[in-house]
């Protein structure tokens, strides 16, 4: 399919081929900045510039350039205005020829491809093993997955990793617990697995915690099994890949709430880099890069200072030998750049951890690991608060588990569909899985539409409202549309470029031919939020349409019934294509 020339890029050239016919000495990239206007269907402000660098009269410039305009076929009108701006108008029929065009690549709606993608890791959904997933889980996972949509419908090729806490000190400490209190262990007969066994481990865990810090012998002991668990001694070895193997049952169900794909081979965890370790250190102590102090090998930053005025360490590897998050952190940059071949690197995590990576990337920059062909971003979260503004916690003032929080959004969420579900003819089927999908949708969408680096307020009540900026009211505006659709008989979509379009028409022509500026640009700044906003105001245009434009009335002759069944079928698709690239399902019936 031919990639569809936005009416922005349209008007882009023209403009740029009256400013170079006006101003042969200009630059052949001169810039007409035009952007989106509420005066016009678009604005160009970069004549004043341009005037200025020429010394001429920025409004005569612009009325030379106006004469220069070719009209008619897309550009309908255009005039100066203030002193030197051009408001343009498109013509009604370049609106619907786009549309048109859009509607016939029925698999992308015109977004071309990027013109030169690369290769691109994202870390996220980065759980424990032994340790139940709570809130702070969410985030991670929900934008890092509309990050892998968006990216690879752009073109570039995603490598996912789940960089699991596999590894460490915890794994010799629960292992040596277990040994010492098997009856702790013990189902009986019963073979539990998922949520329930997680949370039996999760609770081993917190009880082999609390006697670490309080008992120094078994913690001795705790150590000494750590050590056997790095040199593979088996016992412990099988032990450990028993808790990996239970915790990936578990975590794969909690996706599967989430409506996520996490495929197995994707889960690369802290243990997956142990054989790097070793060469990783001695790469970075060989090169002058990290160096011995108090016997542990040390990274240093002049702009990175304690409280004492001291500048504050990366340490790669402690002085008992042992290694932190950072030697695996920076392996794992190795492999990523080297084995997987990646030209960026992007990792979803919280905020609280921009000191590690920015440590960490620079690191890897001064070992050459990362340079000008390979970037490393962290894409830093905030945090989900409660109504009251502070850290989401239950009563008790422990973190809200992931699958309880998806649960009662399911719950929440069915209540309203089973509310509207005679009126619009659901069977139970229909609203068990529309249940799921807007109250999954909710939850996805209110953490996506925040910009990552803020936090936000999780509200239930407000999520799964019809109205407002809601997933809900977008999967409503969709379920609408198919509403409508079946109901039209016989007539079919149909793009008619030869009528007039009222105000409407126009409005949501033009905002749908944004769609792919809107995607490239949410894929390109890691902004998924761009695109909620993109959706919401199409929704939102799709309302002020129903209200002045009725789609089947007997009034309106075939080949406008046709054209607005082509416009909201439009919207219906792209308002889908978008929500798809979110991670959320846009039921038929709603």
């Amino acid at each position: 399919m031919t990639p569809v020339t936005s009416l922005t890029d349209l008007v882009h050239q023209r403009l740029a081929n009256a400013l170079s016919a006006t101003l042969p000495e200009a630059d052949a990239d001169a810039d007409p900045l035009l952007r989106r206007s509420d005066r016009a269907d678009f604005q160009a402000n970069g004549i004043l510039a341009l005037a200025k660098k020429a010394k001429a009269n920025p409004r005569e410039l612009a009325t030379q350039v106006v004469a220069q305009v070719v009209a008619g076929d897309v550009i309908k009108d255009i005039e100066v205005s203030g002193p030197g701006f051009l408001n343009i108008t498109i013509t009604d029929q370049a609106i619907t020829e786009n549309l048109a065009a859009r509607y016939a690549d029925e698999a992308r709606l015109g977004v071309p491809l990027a013109e030169h993608p690369g290769t691109t890791v994202i870390d996220y959904a980065q759980p424990n093993v032994a340790k139940e997933m709570h809130v702070g889980h969410l985030r991670s996972a929900v934008i890092g997955d509309a990050l892998v949509h968006l990216l690879e419908f752009t073109g570039e090729s995603v490598v996912r990793r789940h960089h699991i806490g596999d590894w460490g000190t915890q794994f010799g400490m629960l292992i040596q617990y277990l040994d010492e209190h098997p009856g702790e262990l013990d189902h009986g007969d019963a073979e539990i697995s998922g949520e329930e066994a997680m949370s039996n481990l999760d609770r081993l865990y917190k009880a082999a915690r609390k006697l670490f810090d309080s008992d120094e012998e078994f913690k001795t002991r705790a150590r000494r099994r750590v050590v056997d668990l790095q040199a593979g001694e088996p016992k412990t070895l099988a032990a450990w890949q028993k808790f990996v193997d239970e915790s990936k049952i578990y975590f794969f169900s909690v996706f599967e709430k989430l409506d996520m794909e996490i495929r197995d081979a994707d889960i690369v965890g802290e243990s997956g880099y142990n054989d790097m370790l070793d060469e990783t250190c001695r790469l970075l102590e060989e090169s002058g890069v990290a160096e011995i102090s108090d016997g542990a090998l040390c990274v240093f930053f002049d702009d990175i200072k304690g409280p004492d005025g001291k500048r504050t360490p990366l340490i790669v590897r402690k002085s008992d030998g042992g290694y932190g998050y950072a030697a695996t952190d920076l392996s794992a940059i190795r492999d990523r750049v080297f084995n997987l071949k990646a030209t960026s690197l992007l990792y979803v995590v919280d905020v609280r951890q921009s000191l590690h990576f920015k440590m960490v990337f620079e690191t890897a920059r001064r070992a050459g690991w990362l340079n000008d062909d390979v970037s490393a971003y962290q894409l830093a979260f905030g945090t989900i608060l409660g109504k009251d503004g502070k850290p989401f916690k239950t009563r008790e003032g422990v973190s809200v588990k992931l699958e309880d929080l998806l649960d009662e959004a399911v719950q929440r969420a069915t209540a309203v569909v089973r509310d509207k579900a005679e009126k619009v003819g659901l069977t139970e089927q229909e609203i068990i899985d529309n249940g799921r999908y807007v109250g999954i949708g909710a939850v996805k969408y209110a953490d996506l539409s925040t910009s990552a680096v803020r936090d936000y307020k999780f509200d239930l009540d407000q999520m799964v409202s019809l109205s407002g900026d809601t997933s809900v009211y977008l999967q409503y505006a969709y379920a609408r549309i198919q509403s409508i659709l079946r109901k039209a008989g016989e007539a079919r979509p149909v793009a008619h470029p030869e009528l007039e379009l009222a105000p409407a028409e126009r409005a949501l022509g033009l905002h749908l031919d944004q769609f792919s500026e809107v995607v490239a640009e949410a894929a390109k700044e890691y902004a998924p939020h761009k695109l909620t906003a993109y959706l919401y105001q199409l929704a939102s245009v799709l309302t002020t349409f129903y209200d002045q434009c009725h789609v089947l009335s007997p009034d309106n002759s075939p080949e406008v019934v046709e054209n607005r069944l082509f416009l909201v079928d439009l919207t219906a698709r792209t308002l889908q294509r978008g929500m798809g690239l979110l991670g959320i399902r846009t039921p038929e019936k709603l």
